[in-house]
């Protein structure tokens, strides 16, 4: 397949979205005395679990942004008994130590840097609007990105196909010429190929039946290099 437009997801997938999280949260873990007999990776782990279901109800449009902020550490509280109160207060701290941690994924920029020189490319993400714009300006991508899409500003969130109906007409090219390299499988996977775009899958998961949603699959950017002769 000759493509002619490379979209590449942000977060898990260029940027290491995870490992920034948990350090943010051992970060608020060492800040607020709050948590003293709760260890750090019970914090993360009941984070985690109620911010991915917050986005969840987010992009189904059953809870506000707002809403969202305050649940996400208002119910991590909660769960462990604390006082809830203070959920603003530590939501502030995390978002803070959380941009102190961004670094991109392991080959990840020499891939993106490689590939930028022979094809257009863009950025496609979910996430919050002005947290993802500071992620472009930290890493260069306004400046080495053809376009950037952030769902949020189109108003619905991906999987959703307006979202990638927007960033196909953004690339000037067709929907079956654009290759878009992400790492959720129901986000990016499911979204592009039912839009019709190929899917190139960045994954750590060995379901062999799920591969074959995708055109490509892969765990490590040397093979991206490779499928796109880079």
């Amino acid at each position: 397949m000759s493509y002619k437009f490379i979209y590449f997801d942000l977060d898990d997938t260029l940027l290491d979205h995870q490992s920034a999280e948990a350090a943010g949260l051992k970060d608020v873990h060492t800040h607020f005395d709050l948590f003293d007999d709760v260890s750090s990776q019970e914090l993360i782990d009941v984070y985690h679990e109620v911010n991915r279901k917050q986005w969840s109800l987010y992009s189904q449009a059953k809870v506000s942004r707002k809403e969202l902020q305050r649940n996400r550490f208002e119910l991590t509280l909660k769960e462990f008994g604390l006082n809830e109160s203070r959920y603003e207060e530590v939501g502030t701290f995390y978002m803070q130590a959380y941009r102190n941690h961004w670094k991109w994924m392991d080959g990840a920029k020499e891939a993106y840097y490689n590939i930028i020189e022979k094809y257009p490319a863009g950025i496609l993400t979910n996430g919050f609007a002005e947290t993802q714009r500071k992620k472009f300006e930290a890493f260069d991508l306004y400046n080495s990105a053809h376009t950037t899409v952030i769902s949020e500003e189109v108003g619905v969130l991906k999987p959703h196909p307006d979202v990638f109906a927007h960033a196909t007409e953004k690339s000037g090219v067709d929907r079956d010429e654009i290759l878009y390299v992400g790492d959720s499988l129901n986000s990016d996977v499911k979204g592009g190929t039912d839009f019709g775009w190929n899917v190139a899958w960045f994954t750590q998961n060995g379901e062999a039946e799920k591969h074959q949603i995708a055109d490509f699959v892969f765990d490590d950017f040397m093979d991206l290099k490779n499928l796109l002769k880079v």
